[in-house]
């Protein structure tokens, strides 16, 4: 299936992004102009202040079985960020009655295909169980799973919950007219900035300097026809591309998320709205904004001095999401992005979201992360792929309790 260019167009005018603040009218910018962005030192080899030390979640949980080291230990909170986790009964999780068992099963035997240290021997009793009733299965996992309600160290037991999907352009595989911005992967030496705590250069260097441009010649994936198509697919992480190759045909690509230049993000939605350029910050809002100022995208964009780097993937099935950070395709509706720092990926979570865009009661497994999830109390929730999930996704912003969902000692 193709995706015209008209299609995109009304894909990005109805698309709401993650986006901090969104309002419910376009205002006209103000006449005065963007302030100048100031071009930053690059700095390849010094410690990235950027960089969190890695804590582990509480109660201790024993770090990713894919991890390289199978047998590290998680590190230790400090006291006065610690959470509590306070052991819950069943009947204190609201909705889990009505909970669909064999989607609860199916996104637990998905997940046991990378299980934490745990989670190995609940997994390996699942399939057996994969066709017993239901009221058999929602046994199973209440004798074998306790309930934790996670509270802040703060004491606070309500966080916030934000959505995020995978998002499909039109690219080429060559530059041309209407196909200029680049998307690129990473060099080794930016592969290795996370794991050296070092931090590259901002992405005003990366788009006009020279020699940083020489440096990443041949990386180039792909060449999109915006720079705020780019974005997009940074700020979500991974997406899809129906690609014109160079002789002609035509394909379908993923791009997921293989490194960064270790800066920290800024949203252009909250510094446009910070300076009453606009006064709807979601992504319609925004390309409001910028048909208006064509001028003065780069500027803008350049606010934001984080940039992404991806890897190509063949996309092997329409239906099946993005790879999260677990290493697994995602599900739409029952995977979340959490902070890898309080829980452990692959962990089952109860979440309970109630707000204008969505009623939550469900299941749902700690498959993925992303820079902006911080915390024991925030959670991205993956709501699927295209028109309708953006949308979703774009105005998904409302209060969030989470349980985790721990094997028995």
């Amino acid at each position: 299936m193709n995706i015209t260019q008209k299609s995109i167009v009304g894909l990005l005018l109805l698309v709401n992004a993650v986006m901090i603040l969104s309002g419910c009218t376009s205002a006209p910018p103000p006449s005065t102009p963007l302030p100048p962005v100031q071009r930053s030192p690059s700095v390849s080899n010094t410690p990235n202040p950027f960089t969190k030390h890695p804590v582990s979640p509480a109660p201790p949980v024993p770090s990713n079985s894919a991890a390289p080291n199978k047998n590290r230990t998680a590190p230790i909170l400090p006291e006065q960020t610690r959470p509590t986790w306070i052991a819950s009964s069943w009947n204190d999780l609201p909705g889990w009655n009505e909970e669909s068992m064999p989607e609860v099963w199916d996104t637990l035997v998905h997940s046991c295909e990378r299980p934490t240290t745990i989670f190995v021997r609940l997994c390996a009793q699942l399939r057996p169980l994969s066709l017993a009733e239901e009221g058999e299965q929602r046994l199973f996992l209440m004798t074998n799973l306790q309930p934790f309600k996670i509270v802040s160290a703060s004491g606070e037991t309500s966080g916030l919950l934000t959505g995020y999907f995978e998002p499909i352009f039109n690219a080429s595989r060559s530059k041309k007219p209407g196909f200029e911005t680049p998307l690129y992967a990473p060099t080794a030496e930016i592969l290795s900035l996370k794991s050296n705590h070092s931090k590259w250069y901002s992405r005003q260097e990366i788009e006009i300097a020279p020699a940083v441009q020489e440096v990443l010649r041949g990386q180039e994936i792909a060449w999109m026809s915006d720079p705020l198509d780019v974005l997009i697919l940074q700020i979500q992480g991974s997406g899809r591309l129906n690609i014109t190759e160079n002789d002609g045909s035509q394909k379908w690509i993923k791009v997921i998320y293989a490194a960064s230049n270790e800066l920290p993000y800024q949203s252009i939605g909250r510094y446009l709205l910070d300076h009453s350029e606009i006064t709807d910050a979601s992504w319609p809002g925004i390309k409001s904004w910028a048909l208006k100022n064509p001028d003065k995208i780069k500027t803008l964009l350049w606010t934001n001095p984080r940039y992404v780097f991806f890897k190509e993937e063949p996309l092997e099935s329409m239906s099946l999401g993005p790879k999260g950070a677990q290493g697994l395709e995602l599900t739409a509706g029952r995977s979340v992005a959490v902070d890898p720092q309080y829980i452990n990926y692959g962990t089952p979570l109860w979440m309970v979201s109630e707000g204008p865009t969505l009623q939550l009661r469900r299941w749902v497994m700690a498959q993925d992360t992303g820079n902006a999830i911080t915390g024991p109390l925030r959670a991205d929730y993956f709501v699927g792929t295209g028109l309708q999930a953006g949308d979703l996704a774009g105005h998904l912003r409302q209060p969030l309790n989470l349980w985790a969902l721990l094997p028995r000692q």
